[in-house]
């Protein structure tokens, strides 16, 4: 029998693209086949104009339990170690450039890379009982790409508490940091992140996509840049269709048509 594919892609009529993580014997860690996988996924949602949102998910019992140390092992070469983390870098980067949100969906753990892979989601909706952790440095291997990703989304100090002491937290204490939006029963978690999409679908799809790439390319900005370029990408907002609608359909107290 042929064997399964390690990223499931589902695409619904409101163009969510739904991608499962599926290496669940292995917790899902991040193989070289698996990052190659989703990087393919979600070059493909990079490519199609007709995609809103992406949900990253994980079948079996965890969300993404980090790299996979067995494969790290069998070729203990700086050149692969090198290669590895470069590839793997890429396809963070790529859902942060990908010009629709991206929201993890989380249960169970989330482990180094699969810690980082939430940190580096735009959104995140996590079971009440997930825990988080980036525990490489339980291993003697501190997480520094994780470091990149939780650094920018927790406080500098939480974000090294977790780095050096590689301890679990909770989805509580996740979201009360910042690394996650919401937290919800185990068996409410699709209808969570459900409403969260019917929030996005909505809205126009220039609009989202201008101010993502405005929301993270500003945070690496002085304060001056990051209004100026706020203030640049404001206005050419403003002479898309849809704002133009939008603003039209609010002074005449309508719902806009924004078709």
């Amino acid at each position: 029998m042929a064997e399964e594919p390690l990223v499931l892609h589902e695409k619904d009529s409101r163009g969510v693209v739904t991608l499962t993580l599926n290496r669940p014997q292995a917790f899902n860690s991040l193989s070289v086949g698996l990052l190659d996988a989703l990087q393919g996924a979600l070059d493909r949602v990079a490519a199609d104009d007709t995609a809103r949102v992406v949900v990253i998910k994980a079948a079996g019992k965890a969300f993404c339990a980090g790299h996979d140390l067995k494969e790290m092992r069998a070729e203990p070469s700086q050149g692969y170690y090198e290669r590895l983390f470069a590839q793997c870098g890429r396809m963070m980067m790529t859902v942060q450039k990908l010009p629709v949100p991206v929201i993890a969906r989380v249960h169970g753990i989330a482990t180094a890379a699969g810690c980082q892979l939430v940190a580096m989601c735009d959104l995140a909706v996590a079971a009440a009982d997930a825990r988080f952790a980036v525990s490489g440095v339980n291993l003697g291997l501190f997480c520094s790409t994780p470091s990149v990703a939780l650094s920018r989304n927790l406080s500098r100090k939480f974000a090294f508490e977790m780095l050096v002491t590689g301890d679990f937290i909770g989805a509580a204490e996740a979201r009360e940091k910042g690394l996650v939006n919401r937290v919800v029963p185990a068996e409410q978690l699709d209808a969570e992140i459900d409403r969260l999409l019917e929030c996005i679908v909505h809205k126009p799809r220039v609009a989202i996509a201008m101010g993502k790439q405005l929301f993270y390319r500003q945070l690496e900005k002085g304060i001056a840049a990051a209004y100026d370029d706020a203030s640049h990408t404001m206005a050419c907002n403003m002479m898309d269709e849809g704002a133009l609608e939008g603003v039209q359909a609010f002074i005449e107290k309508r719902p806009p048509d924004w078709r």
